[in-house]
């Protein structure tokens, strides 16, 4: 197969591996690749306005080229935009002309993505309008607020909308360049590189396991917060649509309308939620069990917390707790 040149952008400021992640991965693929006596399948450059030095978070600096020649041709190759410091600023003050960079160059290379934070240049570049997007937890609500015609989930350790892709924070744009390799060399290609690096392959469950606080977000005087308010103390009861509208004032039909409004999700929906933050926090805990987890958390039974987790992280809670617990 042809070499994919792979076009790493960073700034002052940017999360070191939101760049050397995604690299280290294309990296250990051209290992994989030499290891067979095949040629190598990726050309990698890391790219900054101007070129030259540029110093990340944690003070360590790389050597980038200058951005690609408006006349170069970049079909088939891949943008990957980092994340750092100041890229969720509305303003954009950043680096406009970066971002008008970025918004050229997408039309011409074969796929464009970013990293955690990376996905506001994707935004203020114009790129993500009316399409899905992940950005890091910390990040989600801030990229809707200021970019509302983007779809953005919380929870997705990567995304792929089109030509477009997006990631989770920092360690998902690894999860992101495995799909990638996947994408270009078959899955058997993807499993090897992720076996090499002793990372997962398809990292299991979405980046809410990691976001305790996420629902902590919301403006207090919203239904959404009104309703998690009066919900927490309340997890291990039986409780129905009707008792969480009256406990807002509310008529049914009403309270699933501006949950939905506010938060994008059923009063059922954010009760699950709800619940499932519980139990994870629980599980994190030395000494707990699952059982006790599942009727502190409101799940009742073993079974129906194992159900929760299959369905909403996609493991079982006695894998959770030996991650994190």
């Amino acid at each position: 197969m042809k070499t994919i040149d792979i076009w790493l952008l960073v700034f002052p400021g940017f999360v070191l591996l939101d760049a050397t992640g995604p690299a280290q991965v294309f990296g250990s693929a051209n290992d994989e690749a030499r290891d067979a006596g095949l040629p190598q399948p990726y050309r990698i450059r890391m790219i900054a306005p101007g070129g030259g030095p540029v110093t990340s978070t944690c003070g360590v600096t790389v050597l980038t080229a200058p951005l690609p020649a408006a006349g170069r041709n970049l079909a088939g190759s891949t943008l990957i935009v980092s994340g750092g410091r100041g890229m969720e600023e509305a303003d954009g003050a950043h680096d406009p002309a970066m971002v008008r960079w970025v918004a050229r160059a997408a039309g011409r290379v074969g796929r464009c993505c970013a990293v955690c934070s990376g996905a506001f240049v994707l935004a203020h570049a114009g790129l993500l309008d009316g399409r899905r997007a992940v950005t890091h937890w910390l990040d989600a609500a801030a990229l809707q607020a200021q970019f509302p015609a983007i779809d953005v989930h919380d929870d997705a350790i990567y995304i792929k909308d089109g030509p477009l892709y997006t990631s989770a924070g920092i360690a998902a744009g690894m999860d992101l360049a495995l799909s990638l390799v996947a994408e270009d060399r078959g899955h058997a290609a993807g499993l090897a590189v992720a076996k090499r690096m002793v990372v997962f392959f398809k990292r299991p469950g979405g980046q809410r396991q990691f976001s305790s606080q996420l629902l902590a977000q919301a403006d207090p005087q919203d239904v959404h917060a009104r309703l998690i308010a009066w919900l927490r103390p309340r997890l291990r009861q039986q409780i129905d649509v009707d008792q969480m509208a009256a406990a807002c004032a509310l008529s049914v039909r009403t309270l699933h309308r501006r949950l939905r409004q506010a938060a994008n999700l059923s009063p059922g929906q954010l009760l699950l939620r709800l619940r499932m933050e519980a139990a994870c926090g629980l599980l994190e805990r030395p000494g707990m069990t699952v059982k006790r987890a599942a009727s502190q958390s409101g799940f009742g039974n073993e079974y129906n917390l194992r159900r929760a987790f299959a369905a909403q992280l996609g493991v079982v809670p006695s894998d959770y707790q030996a991650r994190f617990g």
